[in-house]
């Protein structure tokens, strides 16, 4: 979207992404919970709790990625009346967002298929699944946009594609090695009172949990935008970057999640401090590394992501805020997957509402009276900082469970 000759396009995708990261990572718990608990079933080797797991969560996405389709209109005009922004932007952000809302479903059911793979430490068929769809994304988006020139709206149609087709792996890989006898044993527990109670609990921590965390990200746009075009499209550029690191480290996390509820379901948490000092160290070096690559040849690698001059003019001024918010967030991400593999959703939530309203809110109220974009950016890594130290509070507790029983 950077090379287009409009920047409207950039700034318009921009805008429907903040509306779609409400829309589907406040949903997130779906892929989150699924993971943890399947690893604790795991763990256990309970494999009737694993299958219920998956069937659950599905049927969970499916009925809400439904919703999302009846409710497209009114969820289109009431997020974008909350964004703020001139009449071309919105204009491409709403093409954007008319054409990937059709992949509702499919995206909502791929959170629970990852996640249950996730805990069941398959993470090879996990890799095949993304690889595949985002490389067929990415081809979509040459062809749509390049070739065919629709813009905003071939972006949003190349990815909405991509995760029907990364659908269609996920439940053949999984078709091939579940027999239709083994859901119907367990089909007349997926609605037992008890399991359901607790499922809803969780996934509801982790949903406050993940509002907290996009509405940070969200101001954050928004802010951008009400302080200057240019600084819309210089951020969003920057948090591209940010989020490309945020999927490596991911990958990070993810591996800590499967494992600690491994651990945790066998009864056993003498490995997890060293699991968590190899996961936080290499998450750390991993992030600070991908920063120190923008900071030191930033001409270059932006130039990768846009041509527009006056954008790249500006972006060196703010690039240097990299190193903080990867640092910290790279130690916050890998202690999310920890607690979630521990399924501890209460203290996800509460550490990201603090970490947004204690340290986020107060510094953006600032930039915001003093159209600061420096104080927006101190504003992100304070929220970082927080959620990084928070849960590292944490830890200590959680560790001594063990010795205690």
């Amino acid at each position: 979207m950077g090379h287009l000759g409009g920047i409207q396009y950039l700034a318009g995708v921009t805008l429907a992404t903040v509306l779609f990261n409400y829309l589907y990572r406040t949903l997130g718990f779906l892929r989150m919970s699924t993971t943890g608990v399947t690893a604790q079933a795991v763990g256990r080797n309970d494999q009737e709790a694993v299958l219920l797991t998956g069937l659950r969560n599905g049927l969970v996405a499916l009925g809400l990625g439904v919703l999302l389709l009846m409710f497209q209109y009114p969820i289109r005009e009431f997020g974008f009346a909350l964004l703020h922004a001139a009449p071309e932007i919105k204009a491409a952000g709403q093409a954007y967002y008319d054409a990937r809302i059709w992949a509702a479903p499919a995206t909502l059911l791929n959170f629970v298929i990852i996640g249950w793979l996730l805990g069941r430490e398959q993470s090879g068929r996990v890799l095949l699944i993304s690889a595949i769809g985002n490389s067929v994304n990415v081809l979509l988006d040459y062809w749509f946009i390049v070739r065919w020139g629709w813009n905003s709206a071939g972006a949003g149609w190349a990815i909405g594609l991509s995760q029907y087709l990364m659908l269609l792996i996920g439940v053949g890989l999984i078709i091939r090695e579940l027999r239709w006898s083994e859901i119907r044993a367990v089909s007349a527990q997926l609605w037992n009172v008890a399991a359901l109670k607790a499922t809803l609990s969780l996934n509801s921590n982790i949903f406050i949990r993940t509002l907290a965390f996009l509405s940070t990200f969200s101001i954050f746009t928004a802010l951008s935008a009400s302080i200057d075009e240019i600084l819309l499209a210089e951020n969003a550029l920057l948090l591209q970057v940010f989020t490309l690191a945020v999927y490596l480290i991911d990958g990070l996390a993810f591996a800590t999640e499967s494992l600690t509820g491994v651990l945790h379901g066998q009864g056993t948490k003498k490995p997890l401090l060293s699991l968590i000092g190899l996961a936080g160290g290499s998450s750390l070096f991993l992030g600070i590394t991908f920063a120190s690559l923008f900071v030191a040849f930033p001409m270059r690698l932006f130039a990768l992501l846009t041509n527009h001059v006056e954008v790249l003019a500006q972006i060196g001024q703010s690039v240097g805020w990299l190193l903080p918010i990867l640092g910290f967030g790279s130690i916050a991400f890998m202690l999310d997957g920890y607690f979630l593999g521990l399924a501890e959703g209460a203290t996800l939530r509460n550490v990201a509402l603090l970490a947004t309203l204690m340290g986020f809110a107060p510094i953006a109220i600032l930039a915001w009276q003093w159209q600061s974009s420096d104080l927006l950016w101190l504003a992100l890594a304070v929220f970082m900082a927080l959620r990084a130290i928070l849960l590292g509070f944490q830890v200590p507790r959680t560790l001594s469970q063990d010795s205690a029983s």
